[in-house]
């Protein structure tokens, strides 16, 4: 499978009667929308691997597909790339292109956060001033939460600094994406955590 037949097969699964729904949720890229679920995206994905039965082709057609600047495309690249194959160079390019929220939380929650740079990365990019890259950080702290169940608690001190630091950015993409690591955290890992989770928390709240 090409490229090219990727693309055209995402032709026939568009519906532009979603398109209006999703902007309604926010999902307003600057790229082409075709209004394609991700449910729908997931499975078409799983067949794409089958058909390419390849890491190497795998990565090689997620560059391709991300450089299209298709929305559903992206996705896709998202879904069928191997974290193993993927470079900081490759993740600092994507979250550079960033322009909505759902492809920032499916490529930090879905690929991102099983890297080796992930911890790196979700620290570095709330530094960040953009508000999607800013939002990747978050979203990547969310990710690596729920995921990563055998990570030590001390991984995720500095990232309970970063929200109490960032919590009083207005920007609603980024906020939202700071309480969402904030749960994570204090829900999905243990009592301990949630311990300090509930006191950032607090902090936040004075």
């Amino acid at each position: 499978m090409t490229g090219k037949e990727i693309v055209e097969q995402l032709e026939k699964l568009k519906n532009p009667k979603n398109v209006d729904g999703m902007a309604k949720f926010g999902i307003r890229p600057k790229t082409t929308i075709l209004g394609i679920s991700t449910c729908v995206l997931r499975t078409t994905a799983k067949d794409i691997k089958r058909q390419l039965n390849s890491k190497k082709k795998q990565h090689a057609h997620a560059l391709r597909l991300w450089e299209t600047k298709i929305h559903e495309a992206r996705h896709l690249a998202v879904f069928i790339e191997d974290p193993k194959n993927i470079t900081e160079k490759q993740m600092e390019k994507w979250i550079k292109d960033f322009d909505c929220w759902d492809i920032c939380d499916q490529a930090t929650t879905s690929l991102f956060d099983q890297t080796p740079l992930a911890y790196e990365k979700a620290f570095e990019w709330t530094n960040r001033e953009k508000e999607f890259e800013k939002r990747a950080g978050f979203a990547l702290m969310a990710g690596l939460a729920v995921h990563d169940k055998k990570a030590d608690d001390s991984k995720f001190y500095p990232f309970l600094r970063a929200i109490e630091k960032e919590a009083t950015d207005e920007r609603n993409f980024v906020k939202k994406a700071a309480c969402w690591a904030l749960g994570s955290i204090g829900k999905s890992k243990n009592k301990n955590l949630h311990k300090h989770a509930v006191r950032c928390a607090d902090k936040i709240k004075k």
